[in-house]
């Protein structure tokens, strides 16, 4: 178990979440997330702006991969693997390889189980769920987060991808997004 005790809160958090209890779901991701901040603030010394941005997109994954934690594995070490790949997808998509050598092995969820075990997430799965996910959009809100949230381009790349401005982009993907968590959350 993590020195500090992360574990031992989350996990009576989240078995209460996967029971359906909205509010302690809630009370996890607020835990969560500041372990993020913490944990992709001290990996990401160099892009403070870009820390909560990852937060919000390693939240919106854990929320969408949910319902792939094993029950009998603890939930840090699955959010830990869901983190880290996290991170390692924007150093390769900002094209900074030497960064993911150099990263520190990760214990910012640490407990006593071996890591391997938190990667248990297979890409085929995660990539059905979100097709699934993003099916109940229409095309112009899909084809928006895709390109920014999956793909990682830019606000303007991804603009000038589908021919509109900058500012329709960022309010079809906040409006995207906002239709999901109501949908998921329902």
């Amino acid at each position: 178990m993590a020195a500090d005790g992360f574990e031992a809160r989350l996990a009576p958090l989240w078995a209460a979440a996967r029971a359906g209890d909205t509010a302690a779901y809630h009370a996890a991701l607020a835990l969560i997330a500041r372990r993020l901040r913490g944990y992709y603030g001290a990996r990401m010394r160099g892009m403070p702006d870009e820390v909560e941005d990852l937060v919000q997109d390693t939240l919106l994954a854990i929320h969408l991969k949910r319902g792939t934690h094993d029950p009998a594995l603890p939930v840090s070490n699955w959010l830990h693997g869901i983190a880290r790949y996290r991170l390692l997808d924007l150093y390769r998509k900002r094209g900074r390889r030497g960064h993911m050598n150099a990263m520190p092995d990760d214990d910012g969820f640490a407990t006593d189980e071996p890591a391997d075990a938190a990667h248990s997430v297979t890409a085929a799965s995660a990539q059905r769920d979100l097709a699934r996910l993003l099916s109940v959009l229409p095309d112009s809100q899909r084809q928006a987060i895709v390109l920014v949230k999956v793909e990682g381009l830019t606000s303007q790349e991804a603009a000038t991808r589908m021919g509109i401005t900058v500012t329709s982009l960022k309010v079809r993907v906040h409006r995207g997004l906002q239709r999901l968590m109501r949908g998921v959350g329902s």
